[in-house]
């Protein structure tokens, strides 16, 4: 296959995802897919988010005849235990208070799927964050601005939590919930290029 820019479709709603191709220029739709989830009993993290990315691209992939399907999903892990979207601001607390001046785990797995052939590749990433030791009335302050309730991990590198992450080690777009590196190489490994 010659290689070509692709139309890509996000299989995703999520607006960090969205900036992060925005930031590199390429020019997309964005076509939501929802999906239950859920980790199976004793799934590794790495696997739970790749099924993740790949089940969404397969649900989205389902209304295509061209293009290529991108989905991410990523999530927070501390001690081996997945940190996902908080289910309220306690919940946000909790997940705050036990990041606090720790190193964690961030991983998002992708997939790409080909709409014409549905050739698929699927890959992960992960990168380590490391926080600055958190006050409660600093955890207090950043729940309340309501930041951390749609952010797995309860927190936006590229917020308000900005000033919390004292290192990073690996790729920062990663963090932010879409590791763009990974994203260009398996599009080259489907015959496409972004450039």
């Amino acid at each position: 296959m010659d290689e070509s820019k692709p139309t890509i479709i996000l299989a995703s709603a999520s607006p960090r995802r969205a900036a992060l191709l925005n930031a590199i220029g390429i020019e997309f739709e964005v076509v939501p897919s929802q999906i239950q989830e859920r980790p199976h009993p004793d799934e590794p993290p790495a696997d739970y988010i790749t099924r993740l990315a790949r089940a969404k691209v397969m649900a989205a992939v389902r209304q295509r005849e061209s293009g290529l399907v991108l989905g991410a999903d990523t999530v927070v892990v501390l001690d081996g235990v997945l940190l996902e979207k908080p289910a309220d601001e306690q919940d946000a607390h909790r997940m705050l208070r036990a990041l606090s001046g720790r190193w964690h785990a961030v991983l998002t797995g992708v997939a790409l799927v080909d709409a014409a052939s549905r050739r698929e590749v699927a890959d992960y990433e992960k990168t380590l964050v490391r926080f600055a030791p958190l006050t409660d009335r600093e955890i207090d302050w950043y729940v309340a601005s309501g930041e951390p309730m749609d952010k797995a991990g309860a927190y936006g590198i590229q917020g308000l939590a900005a000033m919390f992450v004292e290192e990073v080690a690996g790729n920062y777009s990663n963090v932010v919930g879409l590791p763009i590196p990974l994203v260009y190489q398996l599009a080259r490994r489907l015959g496409y290029s972004f450039v």
